[in-house]
């Protein structure tokens, strides 16, 4: 294997949407409130540290989100303003390296390994990071630190809000052992039961089994499971991250029960999509169909042809094969398109990159 000193920060910031609605509106603060909309087809797109004390998250219906917290405060997002904020926040990070990794608004990975101020401690260089946004925004950040984007991750949410964890090469191990298999990059709900049933809970399981154990299991993403378990995560920080998917999709006023008026929806979509490819001069082999039902389980749907599209007549074609695959099982409040498998991918025929030992030793 080949080695790397490699120093990652993650920065999440601490319940970003509502954290800028309590700044703006100082009446706000101290106080349970939700961004996105209280209604019957409301969805709340984030929470304050408040009001999750009662239960409501983001992606929670605004119904559900009343019952559990009656003096619940819904307000409107302004993506304006996060941007703008998200923007002031991104230029401090510019300011220690250049090798920043935006995944949203609020949240980014920094490999600082060589920084521009020269600081040898990541975890010196997290705290003034997160002091100066403090200082520019008015908002709190929490931070992770370690040898890799998953470790990284993972640290920042130990300590929130307004903490940060750092996790050294020589505790890795250690950490990794101890730590919930669901909390671990690639393990979703479904995965995680079923490593439940195979009497995987912990690192320390999941540790146990060898390679050939979880590939026989987990098929391809066994392999992943066996290095990540092990601290081996390679993926280095990407200035320019290369979407995996781009896609549009519209949430209904109403729920619809008829295939014909999603079809006229499902035309909308893919010209919005054909714009949004435009745009960015992509195009994709790989269609997928999302439909929300009105209990909200979700239901994808895909097709991988032979060739690249990006236009509306070809991708509303497919959607509508799709979508007429199989029978729906009642009323649909969402429905989307997106296009993966995209031009802008890599040769899978490129050789992959050597794996990185985490076990070194160094200033962090």
């Amino acid at each position: 294997m080949a080695e790397e000193s490699r120093k990652i920060i993650h920065v999440d910031m601490d319940a970003f949407y509502a954290s800028v609605e309590q700044l703006d509106n100082p009446e706000l603060k101290g106080k349970p409130l939700a961004v996105g909309g209280g209604g019957a087809r409301g969805v709340v797109a984030a929470a304050s540290y408040e009001a999750r004390k009662f239960g409501v998250h983001s992606a929670m219906s605004g119904q559900l989100a009343r019952k559990k917290c009656p003096e619940l405060i819904f307000v409107s997002p302004r993506f304006n303003r996060y941007r703008e904020i998200s923007h002031s926040i991104r230029e401090i990070f510019f300011e220690y390296t250049d090798l920043v990794e935006p995944l949203s608004l609020d949240e980014a990975y920094l490999d600082v390994s060589q920084n521009k101020t020269g600081m040898p401690s990541a975890t010196l260089l997290a705290r003034e990071i997160r002091q100066r946004i403090l200082k520019t925004t008015g908002l709190t950040a929490s931070a992770g630190i370690s040898v890799n984007k998953f470790l990284a991750k993972i640290a920042s949410d130990v300590n929130k809000p307004n903490g940060q964890k750092t996790i050294p090469p020589e505790e890795v191990h250690d950490f990794l052992m101890q730590l919930e298999v669901r909390k671990f990059f690639g393990v979703g709900k479904v995965t995680a039961e079923k490593m439940y049933r195979l009497g995987i809970f912990t690192g320390a399981d999941l540790h146990s089994k060898d390679e050939d154990f979880l590939t026989t299991h987990f098929g391809n993403s066994g392999a992943h499971y066996y290095k990540v378990v092990r601290g081996i995560h390679n993926s280095p920080v990407q200035p320019s991250r290369i979407p995996k998917s781009i896609g549009a999709e519209r949430t209904f006023r109403e729920n619809l029960s008829s295939e014909i008026f999603m079809l006229e929806k499902l035309e909308g979509i893919a010209e919005e999509l054909e714009k949004r490819l435009g745009s960015k001069d992509r195009a994709g082999k790989t269609i997928t169909l999302k439909i929300k039902y009105s209990d909200f389980q979700l239901q994808t749907r895909s097709h991988t042809g032979g060739h690249f599209v990006s236009k509306k007549a070809e991708i509303l074609a497919i959607a509508r094969e799709l979508l007429y695959q199989q029978p729906l099982r009642e009323s649909v409040r969402l429905l989307g398109i997106s296009l993966s498998n995209l031009n802008t991918e890599q040769d899978s025929s490129a050789p992959a990159a050597e794996d990185v030992s985490v076990q070194l030793r160094f200033d962090f």
